[in-house]
């Protein structure tokens, strides 16, 4: 985990566990059952993860960096994610007829929302499907990055583009908070991602950050 006035990167231990090819839901399946395994990753362009490292492809193997994971609990559904996770409606995917159900988001045992919002964003990263949505995130902070949706339908149009830059928050609209344990609950089922891939939708969904869950040679 990054801590003030120290480098995140450090040299490499040693050579790769194993290479890893694809995107972050590749790479996620990849750490899921190992114990801070050291990885070399080449990424697809539509790792968002990669993006955030700005990693090479082939990574040079001079350095390492260790990096978070999203342990996500959906319903009765164990997931991991190494980017990012979104409840209800995507930001970048929001528009006039999107729904607002009933959202209660608790932070480190903080209610930051119970009320209606058209999604929840909790990252470990930084980027969603290449726009800056968590200016803030960084992958190996040892926290994740909350955001919560609570947008007017036609704000919403404006809001996606600005995402690209990440020129949409701070908004009067948008609750921001962070921390390393995560609860998102609905009366109603919402749509769950996980790094860019959806899963079955749920009512109760919590993430924890596992700190340095795994190492990627730079």
């Amino acid at each position: 985990m990054i801590e003030k006035g120290r480098p995140w990167e450090r040299p490499a231990a040693g050579p790769p566990d194993w290479s890893v090819d694809g995107d972050d839901a590749a790479l996620a399946a990849a750490v899921r059952d190992r114990e801070q395994p050291r990885l070399e990753f080449r990424p697809s362009p539509a790792s968002d993860l990669a993006r955030a490292l700005g990693l090479r492809t082939p990574p040079a193997g001079t350095y390492e960096v260790p990096v978070d994971a999203l342990r996500v609990r959906a319903d009765d559904r164990d997931l991991l994610g190494v980017n990012m996770v979104v409840v209800g409606t995507p930001p970048d995917r929001a528009g006039w007829f999107t729904r607002s159900p009933s959202v209660a988001v608790v932070v480190n045992g903080r209610v930051v929302h119970d009320g209606p919002a058209s999604g929840v964003v909790v990252a470990s990263g930084q980027y969603l499907r290449g726009a800056d949505v968590v200016p803030r995130g960084h992958p190996g902070d040892g926290r994740a990055e909350v955001q919560v949706y609570l947008l007017d339908r036609g704000e919403r149009r404006r809001m996606r583009g600005r995402l690209r830059l990440g020129e949409h928050v701070p908004h009067p609209r948008i609750v921001e908070a962070s921390g390393r344990a995560v609860e998102v609950s609905a009366d109603t089922p919402l749509a769950v991602e996980v790094d860019g891939v959806e899963a079955p939708a749920a009512r109760r969904v919590t993430v924890d950050v596992v700190p340095e869950a795994f190492c990627l040679l730079l």
